[in-house]
């Protein structure tokens, strides 16, 4: 009996999807801009595509940006650039709902389709929203949630659009499109100023910046077909986000919290030098915490594709071989090659400096606390290292 009612359910699932259904006339397709939430994960907002047809009973939103959480090794896929998205399917009333309750502003920008231009979009995601056709592999600045409504458009008009650059634009890296949406002073920048690497500091082509829901939805108020008629028709405001007290998080923002560390690490240093001695569970530490950095810099630089994360010279301070020098700290004579190590270590941190002034790599400010730390430290070992082996 059970195998009878799983026939049954898969023919007619078969026959659902196999289905076409006609738009009408009355038919409108708009693209949905969700404003950004408060976790990390929502800062930089989400887009949809809007499918409402009142005579049809239609009215339901289709987005590129589900976790396809039951993917085996869920993190590992993840934290390697292999995981899979799909594109969802919701009921519009539904969809408002979510963002409403978590006060997210949604915007919504009716487009101008033709009747067969409507027809060929909606009957794309029908196909895209099969079981086989619903994954894709995400990459977060070149094919997202934001991107993919880009490319929809383009393929169901027959590439009919061209994408103007919006009023007061203005060229930017990858790197700082984020910033206009993450304040460069968090945990959540910190991540990823050190996950992303060098190849996020070029300048994004116009296009480029529609990686960002927001500007989907700045592009598309300008863009025009070819004919010269304006791609959207009409905005519409559905929700607006309710005003809330923003809280001052200095006190717990990496640049508080490394300087405190910073300060702690050069009190050390002071009294090191004071007491002409060494402290080597604070330098096990430093060494520990840079080289372990270090290794997870070349993980995602070497063993993932995640496209951001190459040529990151994060690896100049975050130094990978230190994690092989600690049992050289609590020797009470080091070899002279150490001492060589910890200049190179010095230099490493002017490169890095140098990096930053001309503009090869931007780093998080959060550092800079803890790099001066760091240098301070290096050169007070070298002194110290020096003057134990002359006696």
């Amino acid at each position: 009996m059970l195998k009878k009612l799983l026939f049954l359910f898969l023919v007619f699932s078969s026959f659902a999807y196999a289905q076409q259904v006609t738009l009408s006339n009355t038919a409108e397709i708009s693209v949905l801009t969700v404003g950004p939430g408060i976790p990390l994960v929502d800062s930089f907002g989400h887009s949809a595509f809007r499918i409402n047809d009142p005579n049809n009973s239609l009215d339901v939103v289709y987005g590129y940006g589900e976790y396809d959480f039951d993917a085996p090794n869920f993190y590992l896929k993840f934290a390697r650039g292999k995981l899979n998205y799909l594109l969802s399917k919701d009921d519009f009333s539904r969809f408002c709902q979510i963002y409403v309750y978590f006060n997210r502003t949604v915007k919504e920008q009716v487009l101008n389709l033709s009747q067969s231009e409507k027809q060929k979009l909606y009957d794309y995601l029908i196909n895209n929203y099969k079981p086989e056709n619903r994954g894709y592999l995400y990459e977060f600045f070149f094919d997202n949630c934001a991107t993919r409504i880009k490319d929809v458009a383009k393929v169901s008009t027959d590439n009919n659009i061209e994408f103007n650059n919006p009023e007061n634009f203005s060229p930017k890296t990858f790197r700082y499109l984020i910033y206009d949406n993450v304040n460069k002073n968090t945990w959540g920048s910190l991540g990823i100023d050190i996950a992303l690497g060098a190849v996020i500091d070029r300048e994004a082509t116009p296009e480029e910046h529609m990686f960002l829901p927001e500007n989907i939805y700045k592009f598309f108020d300008t863009a025009t077909k070819k004919d010269g008629t304006a791609l959207v028709k009409k905005n519409n405001i559905i929700f607006t986000e309710r005003p809330t007290k923003t809280a001052n998080h200095f006190f717990s923002s990496p640049l508080f919290i490394l300087g405190l560390m910073a300060l702690f690490i050069l009190f050390i240093t002071y009294k090191d030098s004071k007491a002409k001695k060494q402290t080597v569970w604070i330098d096990v530490f430093l060494f520990s915490f840079t080289g372990v950095v270090g290794i997870c810099i070349l993980f995602l630089w070497f063993a993932t594709d995640h496209t951001g994360t190459h040529q990151n010279y994060n690896l100049l301070w975050a130094f990978v071989l230190n994690i092989l020098m600690i049992g050289q700290l609590p020797k009470k004579k080091v070899k002279t090659w150490f001492i060589k190590y910890l200049k190179f270590l010095i230099i490493m941190l002017c490169l890095l400096t140098l990096h930053w002034i001309i503009g090869v790599q931007v780093f998080a400010i959060g550092l800079i606390p803890l790099l001066i730390a760091l240098l301070i430290r290096y050169f007070y070992l070298v002194s110290y290292y020096k003057k134990s082996i002359a006696l």
